[in-house]
C-alpha cells in the first residue's frame, strides 16, 4: 500500500511537468501541424488583366441597322470600329462583273446590300454558305428569314432578279436563341458590348457566301477585323 502511494506521488509531478511543456509549446506555436497552417492570401490579378464581364448581355430581336459612325446598342459600355481585310476595302465594298457588295459589320450582325449587275437572276445558296464567327468554329449562316424552330432544316435559296438590289443581315446559326414559342428571331450578338469587349480587339470574322451564277456555284469570301474597341 505504501509502495503504491509512493509511485502515485512520483507520477503526479511528471504529469504536471508534461502539461507545462504542452502549454509552453502551444504558446510558442510548435504544436500546430501542417493541416492547421493558415493558407496565404490569393495573389492579386496581374496588371492589365481584362476585367470579368459584368455588363448586360444583349439579346437581339432581328438586327436593325444603324447609320451612326460607331454602330452598337443603346447604353452599351463599348463601341467597335471595323475594317474589311478580305478583299481589302476602306469602304466595305466589292465589285465584279456580276455583283456589287456593300457591307456594314456591327456587334449584332453583318449587314449587307448587293446589286445584280446583269440582266438575269442569281441565287444565294444559304445551305452552302458559311459564317466564321469571332470565337468558335465555322458553321451555318442565319439571315433575316432564319428562325429557331427551323435551324436544322434546309434553307431555301434567295433569288435576286436581274438588275435588282437585295439587302439582308448575317450571323451564325448557332447564335439563335429559343424565343419560347413566339415568332421573334432572337439571337446573341457577334461581339459583346460590356466590360469584356476589349478582349475582342483584333478579332476576325466573316462569311463565305455561295451564289449560283448562270447555274454554277461561286463563292465570295469576305473577312472583317475589329480595328479598335472604344469606351462609350
Amino acid at each position: 500500500m505504501a509502495a503504491t502511494r509512493l509511485r502515485a506521488v512520483r507520477v503526479v509531478p511528471r504529469i504536471r511537468a508534461f502539461l507545462s511543456i504542452l502549454a509552453a509549446c502551444a504558446l510558442a506555436g510548435c504544436a500546430a501541424g501542417p493541416g492547421l497552417e493558415e493558407l496565404p492570401p490569393p495573389p492579386a490579378p496581374a496588371a492589365g488583366a481584362p476585367a470579368p464581364a459584368s455588363g448586360p448581355r444583349y439579346i437581339y430581336s432581328g438586327a436593325s441597322d444603324s447609320v451612326s459612325v460607331l454602330p452598337g446598342s443603346p447604353g452599351a459600355a463599348y463601341r467597335y470600329r471595323f475594317r474589311q481585310i478580305e478583299p481589302m476595302s476602306d469602304r466595305f465594298q466589292f465589285r465584279d462583273r456580276d455583283l456589287t457588295f456593300h457591307f456594314r459589320p456591327t456587334p449584332g450582325a453583318v449587314h449587307f446590300q448587293l446589286e445584280n449587275l446583269q440582266d438575269r437572276p442569281v441565287w444565294i445558296d444559304w445551305d452552302r454558305s458559311v459564317f466564321h464567327p469571332p470565337v468558335g468554329s465555322p458553321g451555318k449562316i442565319a439571315h433575316a428569314n432564319s428562325r429557331w424552330d427551323s435551324r436544322f432544316r434546309s434553307q431555301g435559296s434567295t433569288q435576286i432578279p436581274g438588275l435588282q438590289r437585295y439587302s439582308d443581315y448575317l450571323f451564325p446559326m448557332d447564335y439563335l436563341v429559343d424565343p419560347a414559342g413566339s415568332a421573334e428571331q432572337l439571337h446573341l450578338p457577334l461581339l459583346p458590348e460590356d466590360q469584356s469587349a476589349p478582349q475582342y480587339s483584333d478579332a476576325e470574322f466573316g462569311v463565305d457566301l455561295v451564289f449560283l451564277v448562270e447555274d454554277r456555284p461561286r463563292t465570295y469570301t469576305f473577312r472583317f477585323k475589329v480595328a479598335s474597341v472604344l469606351p462609350r
